[in-house]
């Protein structure tokens, strides 16, 4: 008998999220405010002595995040990804569109197609955005894979070049992205210290007088932490895991982070955590790593200035990259 199990978005709204990660504040009281956006739920932080002044910048970086997830959304009709995921040959899209696309491209070819924005069929296929994900049969992976791949997308010219009728997925990548404007509008009004989380990604501006610290989430343990980031500079933080939505059949986990050379879920890892200086190198990179492994996935991070990783692998071991050892503390 084969036995289900989805992690639901609304257990968020009970603080469930507090459990995967956390920003253990200061000594200094932030204003705080959230928002339902990108599947989770927003928090931004701003720290100040008189904090109150930015409330208006706040609700201007939600505002962004708004605009920018109904242009990028996989669901969202009219948005830029369904536009591109219906034509074959060039598109004009906007703006924010084209540098996601062009980052994504980037990471993608670094690591050899680990990373692909093209396998928008494939998660419709399994159904983890519906409440019943499904196993799929072999035949079925293998047709929502014929148009996916590093050729199908390029950007030449200020323009998209779609090759094949692939649908585009951008999740990957996306929420970064957009963790990075919120960041940009809270700088252009002032805030010089603060703090931007989604789920399991923030980035953080500014410095305080003690280091920022972020407790990341034990995969396999309940409520648990594996370990405490401790960052003295602001930086980013994205974590990628098997544990945020899954189903069990037969004994067997399946989750959304698709091996796109497989169209299975990959299974090289648990969990990858990517410190990186903005959140969309961070949250695409997280990705790729997460398929390709350790070995692999730490010299892929080795290519990336100022980026790291905490990987937990397949076994429960931990590895991690040498440049993160001393920012890390251990239950």
């Amino acid at each position: 008998m084969s036995r289900y199990r989805l992690l639901a978005i609304a257990v968020l709204w009970l603080g469930v999220a507090a459990a995967f990660w956390q920003v253990l504040q200061g000594r200094q009281q932030p204003l705080q405010r959230t928002r339902l956006l990108l599947g989770t739920t927003v928090e931004i932080s701003v720290y100040d002595q008189r904090p109150q002044r930015f409330a208006p910048a706040i609700e201007a970086a939600f505002d962004e995040m708004a605009r920018l997830e109904t242009l990028t959304g996989f669901h969202h009709r009219g948005s830029d990804v369904t536009r591109l995921s219906a034509i074959v040959g060039d598109a004009v899209v906007a703006p924010e569109t084209l540098e996601i696309l062009g980052k994504g491209l980037q990471v993608g070819k670094a690591s050899d197609g680990a990373f692909d924005m093209t396998l928008g069929r494939l998660k419709l296929l399994w159904g983890f955005g519906a409440s019943h994900p499904r196993l799929p049969a072999a035949g079925e992976i293998e047709a929502a894979l014929a148009a996916s791949g590093l050729e199908a997308l390029a950007v030449e010219n200020g323009r998209v070049i779609k090759r094949t009728d692939a649908w585009i997925d951008l999740s990957g990548i996306a929420r970064g992205y957009i963790i990075d404007r919120a960041v940009a509008v809270l700088e252009r009004a002032g805030v010089t210290c603060a703090a931007v989380s989604a789920g399991d990604d923030v980035r953080f501006i500014g410095h305080r007088a003690d280091p920022w610290r972020i407790a990341i989430r034990h995969p396999r343990q309940t409520d648990a932490l594996l370990a405490t980031l401790i960052l003295p500079e602001a930086l980013a933080v994205v974590t990628s895991g098997d544990y945020e939505r899954f189903f069990e059949q037969d004994g067997v986990r399946y989750h959304p982070l698709f091996d796109p050379a497989t169209g299975m879920p990959a299974r090289r890892c648990q969990s990858v955590t990517v410190v990186s200086r903005q959140a969309v190198w961070a949250d695409a990179l997280a990705s790729a790593v997460f398929v390709l492994g350790p070995e692999k996935g730490l010299a892929l991070l080795e290519r990336y200035p100022q980026t790291w990783g905490l990987i937990v692998a397949a076994d429960g071991t931990t590895v991690i990259s040498p440049g993160l050892r001393e920012r890390v503390t251990w239950p």
